[in-house]
């Protein structure tokens, strides 16, 4: 629980400093050495952490990479600054010649944004060409926490990492598979489907339609798993806050959450997890709406639920904070302004 509030803490500081921060070096000092700082080394003690390390490469002699992590005198992890700026996939090429030269079994190639560890799974002493763990300090997942952790001096182990790594890397790229078929769907994945469900000729134009079938279907079926899930885990919450409404004989101060209000949060929340942690989305039911708020935050509203009435209506805010009302017929009308409800998000994230 502390690394994961230090690592929260340094991707505040992180989304506040960036736009001041625009060399390499000082990338290094602001976001890089911070994190050194969390995974429990000290970057002051130059038995711990080597800046400058010489990795000496054949005739080319004197060549440094940025950091090196130190255990009895051998490097345990290489490290690669970039500017936060950069894409780092035109840099790999750099750290795995010093990795070759090198007695470490990880790599770090980093921006101070974007963390890529790498190891040799593929060939010994030769590091591998993608990396077994990447992720964005400024939103990060709960799995991503549980691997950096691993890094921690009070954790380190190589052959605990090594072992977990080769399933890492390869559910890594199976994710990014799947995500990379919802959002534009091959021709291998949308035939599979439609030729399961179609008994016509895969016309030009069938293969169109169903490109988009078949991305909506995928996501429509994601999206209700994920509110089975939140609906269960809810359950007990829903209650306690129910248990906790002004006594119902006191009808003209009664607050009565219903079942289809806490039926559009999780629909909202199934909408933003992709960008929020879960825990961080909370609402307040009051006499006029049913509120979602951002940190339970009344000075950050995702959005308002109007379900007393007649008619159902969906508040969404701008970034002023002004409510626009949008007539649904049905909760499931919510993922029609998944788009707005993401916009949101970046109005308060952003400071």
């Amino acid at each position: 629980m502390e690394l994961q509030l230090q690592l929260k803490a340094l991707a505040d500081k992180i989304n506040q400093l960036k736009d001041k921060i625009e060399t390499e070096e000082s990338t290094k000092h602001a976001f890089v050495l911070p994190f050194i700082n969390l995974l429990g080394y000290d970057t002051f003690n130059p038995t711990e952490v080597v800046p400058e390390y010489t990795a000496d490469l054949g005739l080319k002699k004197g060549e440094k990479v940025d950091y090196a992590i130190v255990e009895n005198g051998e490097p345990i992890l290489i490290i690669e600054c970039k500017n936060w700026k950069e894409n780092l996939s035109v840099h790999g090429s750099q750290l795995f010649r010093y990795f070759h030269v090198s007695k470490t079994r990880f790599a770090l190639l980093t921006n101070g944004i974007v963390y890529q560890f790498f190891t040799d799974l593929d060939e010994k002493n030769k590091m591998d060409q993608k990396p077994f763990l990447e992720f964005d300090i400024t939103n990060l997942k709960d799995n991503s926490i549980n691997e950096i952790a691993k890094f921690h001096k009070s954790n380190f182990d190589v052959n605990n990492i090594v072992t977990n790594a080769s399933s890492l890397k390869y559910i890594q790229e199976i994710r990014k598979q799947i995500e990379n078929e919802l959002d534009t769907p091959s021709v291998e994945f949308i035939k599979f489907f439609a030729n399961k469900v179609y008994a016509g000729r895969l016309t030009e134009k069938v293969m169109e339609e169903f490109r988009e079938l078949v991305s909506k279907g995928f996501n429509q079926f994601i999206n209700e798993k994920i509110n089975d899930r939140l609906k269960s885990a809810l359950t007990k919450e829903t209650q306690k806050q129910q248990a906790d409404q002004i006594d119902p004989i006191e009808e003209g101060t009664k607050v009565l959450t219903t079942e289809e209000e806490m039926e559009g949060y999780r629909v909202v929340v199934a909408i933003l997890r992709r960008k929020l942690q879960v825990s961080r989305i909370v609402y307040r039911d009051t006499q006029s709406y049913f509120g979602i708020l951002l940190d339970d935050n009344n000075r950050k509203p995702l959005c308002r639920l109007h379900f007393n009435g007649g008619k159902k209506y969906l508040g969404l805010f701008n970034d002023n904070k002004t409510e626009k009302r949008q007539a649904i017929e049905t909760v499931d009308d919510i993922y029609r302004f998944e788009t707005e409800l993401l916009e949101t998000v970046k109005f308060y994230e952003v400071d």
